[in-house]
């Protein structure tokens, strides 16, 4: 299982010693841009990014929630991205979704493709054969510290189950809710990667960590 802590939920007033606790823990840092209107905040830009790459070799999973991530996707690679992944609700455009999957491929990077909860799957089931990545949102995005919405379970069991069937080989990544009372479940259900910032960084990184991975 890869853990993917979201550093929206960082303490910056103790960046170095909390970002060490992450080197030692956890495989990637997921990166959540926003850009205050595909949803309502508004978060880091690549200079935050190119802070963190000085100082990790960490995966770093660039998650882009915003209006134009043909552009930003430029941005981030530049900056030390080695994922892209960003909203097919941002284009809901099969044809164009691809074109930017086959750019960020381009770049040498893994692409992703992430949905809301509201999102039907099956909208997005031509791209699945053409991502490394499949980022499913089990809450809203835009905000930390949200509930587990339970309908995700079904919806990881879905992509496992498509996976299988079709010999691919994305990895299915959560975001939203995880912590330690609900992460074996959705590891049981196919996920493969966890996105968790408020459990994580709340307390000791480490303890924190070791408490999501005796749930595998």
């Amino acid at each position: 299982m890869i853990l993917a802590p979201s550093v929206l939920s960082m303490h910056y007033d103790d960046f170095m010693n909390e970002l060490k606790q992450l080197n030692e823990n956890v495989e990637w840092i997921h990166f959540d841009v926003m850009d205050g209107h595909f949803v309502p905040n508004l978060t880091f830009g690549p200079d935050i990014l190119k802070a963190f790459r000085r100082n990790t070799d960490l995966f770093m999973d660039v998650h882009l929630m915003v209006d134009d991530p043909d552009f930003f996707s430029d941005v981030f690679a530049k900056a030390g991205a080695d994922s892209i992944v960003f909203h097919y609700e941002a284009y809901r455009d099969i044809d164009k979704c691809i074109a930017l999957i086959d750019k960020i491929h381009g770049m040498y990077l893994k692409a992703g493709i992430s949905i809301k909860p509201g999102t039907a799957i099956e909208e997005i089931i031509p791209l699945l054969d053409k991502i490394d990545i499949f980022l499913l949102m089990s809450v809203e995005p835009g905000f930390g510290g949200q509930k587990f919405m339970e309908e995700a379970y079904d919806r990881i069991r879905f992509l496992k189950k498509y996976k299988e069937e079709h010999g691919l080989d994305y990895i299915i990544e959560i975001d939203g809710g995880v912590n330690d009372q609900n992460a074996h479940d959705i590891i049981s259900s196919g996920a493969d990667a966890l996105v968790a910032g408020s459990f994580v960084f709340n307390g000791n990184i480490k303890e924190n960590a070791a408490r999501l991975r005796r749930c595998e």
